[in-house]
């Protein structure tokens, strides 16, 4: 039963990530299945190379493997364009040329990952869709989140911890499936890639839980298989604020160079180490 960890190489790993992968490692064993190494570079601007090269040399340290090939998603844009072409022939897309200043201006009911968007561009008309994406420099393709839970009906999917969750994706709104200058959305890749991979236990943060909801309601749409899902805990820093890859003096690294062995740093994050 494959399960998987897909860090950004976008900074150094930290204890969170150690913890996560850790999470990822035990739920393969418990299964007698196999944790995937992932990467989820669909962001050039900010993914390195060197980045991605202490992804590896750190996961190694700590005592964890996997299967090769290791997939990146910069290499699968061509699935990712095959699903929305797909979304958009069942009229389920729209393109969105607000900026950040336009929806920092809006006055919009918050949701798990901030305001919601409140449709400013669903209700153009063909024409000017046409029109306005032909001198656009920036928009973005969202997904018509009433249209598709129109088709798709009630949904639910399974946590491990929470059990039965009916999947509610309009808390997120119409989410972003791809920009102009990037051709997918983390939604829209992971989901893709989960099913393409078999994963059936989805391990990741339970900051992740309510993109859930819209995950669930991809599958749906494009007709994939439906894993489980694991939220598990998130490590915080003393300040209850959970770590981020700018903070070096808790990344991975730091704590190899400072001479603590790697099961000393899975305890400082809480994480088993079997």
């Amino acid at each position: 039963m494959p399960t998987r960890f897909a860090p950004s190489p976008t900074g150094l790993l930290h204890l969170g990530h150690a913890y996560a992968a850790s999470s990822a490692r035990a739920a393969a064993r418990d299964t007698d299945g196999v944790m995937i190494l992932r990467l989820e570079d669909i962001d050039s601007t900010r993914c390195r190379p060197e980045y991605e090269a202490a992804i590896f040399e750190d996961l190694a340290w700590l005592g964890l493997s996997w299967p090769e090939p290791v997939w990146r998603q910069s290499e699968r844009m061509a699935h990712y364009h095959i699903a929305l072409q797909r979304l958009e022939a069942m009229g389920l897309l729209y393109p969105c040329f607000c900026t950040r200043r336009d929806l920092a201006a809006i006055d919009a009911p918050q949701g798990p990952d901030g305001p919601l968007y409140p449709g400013t561009c669903r209700s153009l008309s063909p024409l000017e869709r046409t029109a306005r994406l032909e001198t656009a420099v920036h928009y973005s393709l969202r997904l018509d989140v009433a249209m598709a839970m129109s088709l798709t009906g009630p949904l639910t999917w399974q946590d491990l911890d929470r059990g039965l969750q009916s999947a509610r994706p309009e808390l997120l709104g119409d989410v972003i499936l791809a920009r102009k200058d990037i051709a997918t959305s983390y939604h829209l890749a992971v989901t893709i890639d989960d099913a393409a991979q078999s994963v059936t236990t989805v391990t990741r943060g339970e900051d992740l839980f309510a993109s859930t909801h819209i995950h669930r309601l991809l599958q749906a749409l494009l007709r994939l298989p439906v894993p489980v899902w694991h939220h598990h805990r998130l490590v915080l820093d003393e300040q209850g604020r959970r770590l981020a890859k700018r903070a070096d003096s808790v990344s991975i690294r730091s704590y190899r160079q400072s001479g603590l062995t790697p099961g000393a740093v899975l305890a400082l994050a809480g994480a088993r180490s079997d």
